[in-house]
């Protein structure tokens, strides 16, 4: 299914340029539009990038032609907003789209104890996080545009199956995005009565749900700045905690372990939900200013940042205090620093707890409306998703995020998670072919990032997180098992339903002609014109 779809990315696309080049002499004029020309105008480019940026706003590049490096968007092409977020913002944007604090690990206590607790936090990373991060890091400045794992598996197994990724990653981060509302209201209920249920709690879901989305709207850069303020006030309390509960640290109190009873369904969800999503950046890369540097250098501070944000607190809350393990379920950090610091400590963590959960809403809808946008530069989405508003953000892709949040924003908290786990565990096995695809069929392919590993090396890295994928699947109840692959079943028919709509001419699909032609649309396609790309009135 898919296999006559198969495309693979052109060698003229993705092959390196000799070195000697860049240090040629200037050839004489030759006609642009000859082969000479093009030569003349590929070794401008290395010379001398500014010019020959400049140049492109000009003259369009063809489709699968000969490059030094991977060609995306023209800064011409798109609002001047774009490829404008730097380290600093994407750090925070991937610590908020994987954690955005300790807030909701207190149930791996509950469900393992404190030693298996610590462990999983120390483990896990290694198993799951690092190498999820390093093959975001090596694809994602590979093909740094905003389709990210869409692309990725385009390129290895073909259109059909990059649409399935882009459906499963898109609807997992929507489920996972309706917790988020619902979580800080839960943190204010204790203040507000009123917001535990009925009326007031779905419209403050609602007009929650309003102002979230309207940042988004406002522009990257906004939700960059957002998630640095909200990511400082979200950690420093715990920091605070920690140096209160130095004098009463037990460290014997780490080594508590019950393996007779132990919930490892609670106990690996929890671990799985606070320790994915890093592929999550991948659907901003067109965004990042320099993605070859930046993204790399940041998916490595953001993993030692989450690492840390966890076990640190982790370590206090279970050293300085003795284990009752029905108390460790979700908002006890609250507790604890009642406990340990007083009331005024308490209401700084819950305030925290609400404004992180703010944080991860702005974070993870930026990623699933700019992976719908990226899809339609593709033509694996009618053309309409790629329209962009005035400040350059993609006002389509926004409103369908939000839209689907609100849908599933009556889930209860178990279901959220493992639903979006189960979805995410399929989409991540494709990410994993696709690396490795890519590894064997594009070995000499550039990669601003490229992992220190050869191919066999990348494979075993990849059985760990595997095996652990096999677990989560297989220990997910039957309910979400049926309503996640019927999830995925929705998205094996609308591939195909999106063709015969492009060929009935009901809907305009385009692929951008300044991106690599790497074949990834739902048909043929006419290019995106100048037309396409103008943002509608605001």
């Amino acid at each position: 299914m898919g296999d006559e779809a198969r495309s693979e990315v052109p060698l003229a696309v993705l092959q390196d340029r000799p070195a000697s080049t860049a240090t040629s002499p200037a050839p004489p004029p030759a006609d642009p539009g000859s082969e000479t020309g093009q030569q003349q105008k590929e070794v401008a480019q290395i010379q001398n990038p500014a010019s020959a940026a400049a140049a492109s706003t000009t003259t369009a590049p063809t489709m699968g032609e000969c490059s030094t490096e991977y060609r995306g968007l023209p800064d011409g092409a798109a609002p001047a907003s774009l490829r404008k977020v730097s380290i600093v913002p994407l750090v925070f944007l991937i610590f908020y789209e994987v954690s955005g604090g300790p807030f909701g690990i207190e149930d791996s206590v509950g469900a393992a104890g404190p030693l298996l607790a610590i462990a999983g936090f120390l483990v896990l990373p290694i198993i799951w996080s690092i190498p999820e991060a390093l093959i975001t890091a090596e694809l994602g400045t590979m093909f740094p545009e905003n389709g990210g794992y869409v692309v990725w598996v385009s390129a290895a197994l073909g259109p059909y199956w990059g649409f399935q990724q882009g459906w499963m990653k898109w609807l997992s981060g929507v489920i996972d995005n309706a917790l988020y509302p619902v979580l800080f209201l839960d943190y204010l209920k204790s203040a507000v009565p009123a917001l535990g249920g009925g009326p007031p709690r779905a419209f403050a879901v609602l007009g929650l749900t309003a102002v979230l989305t309207l940042l988004n709207y406002r522009g990257l850069t906004v939700v960059g700045w957002v998630a640095i303020c909200l990511g400082v006030f979200s950690v420093l309390p715990f920091f605070v905690m920690g140096l209160i509960s130095l004098p009463k640290l037990r460290p014997a109190r780490w080594l508590v372990v019950d393996l007779h009873n132990v919930d490892w369904n609670l106990y690996l969800n929890t671990l799985f939900w606070n320790l994915n999503y890093w592929d999550s950046i991948s659907t901003l890369s067109g965004e990042v200013d320099n993605p070859g540097k930046t993204l790399p250098k940041a998916l490595l501070y953001a993993v030692i940042f989450v690492v840390v944000g966890y076990l640190y607190p982790l370590l206090a809350g279970t050293g300085a205090v003795p284990l009752d393990r029905l108390n460790w379920s979700d908002g006890y950090f609250a507790d604890l620093a009642k406990l340990l610091g007083g009331a005024w400590l308490m209401w700084w963590v819950q305030a925290a707890a609400a404004l992180s959960n703010m944080g991860m809403f702005v974070a993870e809808m930026s990623s699933d409306s700019y992976q719908l946008l990226g899809m339609a530069e593709r033509g694996m989405l009618p053309a309409f998703f790629a329209r962009r508003s005035r400040h350059g953000t993609p006002l389509v892709g926004i409103l369908f995020s939000a839209s689907g949040v609100l849908l599933l924003s009556s889930m209860s908290f178990q279901e959220i998670v493992a639903a979006e786990n189960f979805l995410y565990c399929f989409g991540m096995l494709l990410e994993f072919a696709a690396f490795v695809l890519l590894r064997v069929r594009r070995p000499d392919a550039p990669r601003p990032y490229r992992v220190p590993l050869g191919t066999a090396g990348c494979v075993a890295m990849l059985v760990p997180p595997t095996a652990l994928i096999v677990v989560v699947l297989a220990l997910s109840t039957l309910k979400v098992a049926l309503v996640s692959l019927g999830a995925v079943a929705v998205g094996l028919v609308l591939q195909p339903l999106l063709g015969i709509i492009e060929k009935k001419g009901w809907l305009r699909f385009a692929v951008n002609e300044d991106l690599p032609d790497i074949g990834v649309g739902v048909g043929h396609h006419a290019p995106a014109s100048a037309a396409d790309d103008e943002p509608p009135a605001p």
